[in-house]
């Protein structure tokens, strides 16, 4: 545990000593905040379900640039090597790169409280969907950095990790919205693979363990299979 802490600590200090975080940051809020507000006085009632929405489909495309170089950039230089040759163990690294990975995207959306509590002011906020929003968007996004550490443990370098990754997250995106192409028969299993649906039933306020249980298991698989990826790596 102390060496996943290290590594995550690394990992999260090294994104805000380069302009990454910065760029990621930036882009992130000015993307969600300008969409949000230029459309927020067109509804008739004070709500931030549309900020979640926003921030939700953002961060499909943001994700991907903060995790591509996770392990794939270390692989390019050859510090990969170095590290596992340390008595660090694989599941060591994958871990501790991931929260590192997960703190700067906690940090993401507590920037975008400012914007809640704005809306808070103008009139009655019902907290108790604010909170289980916050929650679905915080899973969900730690899903599709779990699915980003996964691509990048794929890759040789950052640009096919980002390719790879962006792929996989927009997949999981997309894929709630085809139900209406496909057969009724396989609609609830493409359903129950769709981020979105478990996002949106948290976002309503309802939290169900079925939800929770789903994006855990995808986390714990996505970085099991990483963990695989950077094991066999160990060993070729």
């Amino acid at each position: 545990m102390r060496n996943t802490l290290t590594i995550a600590r690394r990992e999260f200090r090294s994104y805000f000593n380069s302009p990454s975080a910065y760029i990621v940051g930036g882009l992130f809020l000015a993307l969600v905040g300008y969409l949000f507000w230029s459309s927020f006085f067109l509804n008739q009632r004070v709500s931030v379900r549309g900020l979640f929405q926003l921030a939700y489909m953002v961060s499909v495309f943001i994700i991907p640039a903060i995790t591509m170089g996770l392990i794939a950039e270390e692989r390019r230089t050859g510090t990969l090597e170095l590290l596992i040759t340390m008595p660090v163990r694989d599941s060591d690294v994958v871990v501790g790169k991931y929260l590192g990975a997960l703190g700067l995207y906690a940090v993401l959306l507590a920037l975008t409280l400012p914007q809640v509590f704005t809306v808070a002011s103008l009139g009655p906020l019902d907290w108790g969907p604010v909170l289980s929003g916050y929650l679905g968007l915080f899973l969900s996004g730690a899903a599709f950095l779990a699915v980003g550490v996964l691509a990048s443990s794929w890759a040789t370098n950052q640009l096919v990790a980002l390719v790879v990754g962006l792929a996989l997250c927009v997949f999981f995106w997309v894929i709630g919205k085809l139900l209406f192409f496909m057969p009724q028969g396989a609609a609830s299993v493409v359903q129950w693979l769709s981020f979105d649906f478990h996002r949106e039933a948290l976002t309503r306020g309802v939290i169900d363990s079925r939800n929770l249980l789903f994006f855990l298991s995808v986390i714990a698989l996505a970085l099991g299979l990483a963990f695989r990826s950077l094991e066999s790596r160990r060993w070729s």
